[in-house]
């Protein structure tokens, strides 16, 4: 077989560190073993009831079955601008402020696409999610990191960022609440994030994955609540989270509108739009009653706590998590991230994420995903306590 050489631009790629977390699970899986697996972000409860039966009737539907408007039907892109004003209280323009997505994954890459040359500086968090520097190095970009650091609430200090790199960088990522840290963001933060952004002309794309989810009282704002927000950046929210949809594919980013035309018509060439059961079954999601949120966040906090009461037992004593469903926490003395991962995978049979995978800054830490029931949560913290570390 000919083997045909790989493009620059995908040798510039770094290593997919969820896909090979995945392969490595999935080889203990096949040899039998009984694995709680608590590396991934991938929500373990189903879609709301009255999603699916959204999505069944609206496949019935003939319109449905053939291709739909390249940029959304425009029924959707209302109930995202719906959406927003009620929980956010953030003004849109359903035609100019709202671009649909196939989940966020896919917009987070296509930004970089959209609005970087080669050798344009993009500011990223360390440690943040993987993917924000996939498509960095897809653009030929450069990177500066910002550290999130504990003693800040993991947020990045604008101040200790040189004036020289702020003055190149064209494009910013955040992502509050944080994965993989937990930590929150205040809406006294993004007001500074605007007034920085503006000054060096730099683009704020704010990742709002698990903007619902909160702990003990406390709700998340939107970055583009703060004022002038919309004038430069803009917020990319999926419904995989917080609506147990991550298999939908559906997503959307609003915000500044020469951002998101400009995506729109990135997607206008790669893609005909989302599956029109799919917009439909979305626009039910988003609209109406959400209480079935607060009932899924009140689980993710129940299993917070049952986990962090239950490593406490054990002598690790780590820190509650503010937000997300992930939970980071400092490994003992004497181990790096990796090794403590992989201790737990090969000795215990649980499932974490090595901090180190997330960047430089995430060395020391593991993530875990408050992904499995609180039996299980028990059960995966009791397995820890038999390897005698703490």
């Amino acid at each position: 077989m000919q083997m045909f050489e790989q493009s620059d631009a995908i040798k510039r790629l770094p290593e997919q560190f969820f896909a090979r977390l995945g392969k490595r699970v999935q080889e203990l899986v096949n040899k039998g073993y009984d694995v709680i697996n608590l590396g991934q972000g991938n929500p373990d409860l189903p879609t709301a009831d009255h999603i699916v039966k959204a999505l069944q009737k609206a496949g019935e539907n003939p319109i449905n079955h053939k291709y739909s408007p390249f940029q959304g039907f425009p029924y959707f892109r209302k109930a995202v601008a719906d959406f927003y004003k009620r929980e956010y209280n953030v003004d849109l323009d359903p035609n100019e402020e709202v671009a649909l997505m196939f989940g966020s994954k896919i917009g987070l890459f296509e930004v970089s696409q959209c609005l970087l040359n080669p050798g344009d500086v993009t500011l990223l968090p360390n440690p943040g999610y993987p993917d924000y520097l996939s498509g960095v190095a897809l653009a030929n970009a450069k990177h500066e990191f910002m550290p999130l650091l504990a003693e800040n609430g993991f947020l990045p200090n604008y101040s200790e960022i040189s004036e020289e790199v702020l003055e190149e960088a064209k494009l910013m990522f955040l992502n509050y609440p944080n994965n993989p840290t937990a930590g929150v963001a205040t809406r006294e933060f993004f007001d500074e994030t605007v007034a920085v952004a503006k000054k060096h002309n730099i683009c704020v794309v704010h990742d709002f994955a698990y903007g619902a989810i909160g702990f003990d009282g406390v709700k998340q704002p939107s970055f583009l609540a703060s004022k002038g927000a919309k004038d430069i950046g803009i917020e990319m929210y999926t419904l995989s989270k917080t609506y147990n949809m991550a298999g939908w594919r559906v997503a959307f980013a609003v915000g500044n509108a020469s951002v998101i035309n400009t995506i729109n018509l990135l997607q206008d060439h790669l893609f005909t739009s989302l599956f029109g059961a799919i917009q439909e079954a979305a626009t039910a999601a988003i609209s109406g009653d959400l209480t079935f949120i607060d009932e899924l966040v009140e689980t993710y906090e129940r299993r917070r706590n049952v986990l962090v009461e239950s490593l406490h037992k054990i002598g690790w004593k780590v820190e509650a998590p503010k937000g997300t469903f992930f939970a980071w926490f400092k490994v003992p003395e004497g181990y790096t991230s990796a090794e403590f991962a992989d201790l737990l995978l090969e000795k215990a049979h649980v499932v974490v994420a090595s901090g180190n995978g997330f960047g430089t800054l995430g060395e020391g830490y593991i993530r875990i995903g408050l992904l499995d029931s609180e039996d299980r949560l028990r059960e995966a913290a009791e397995r820890i306590g038999k390897l005698g570390l703490f």
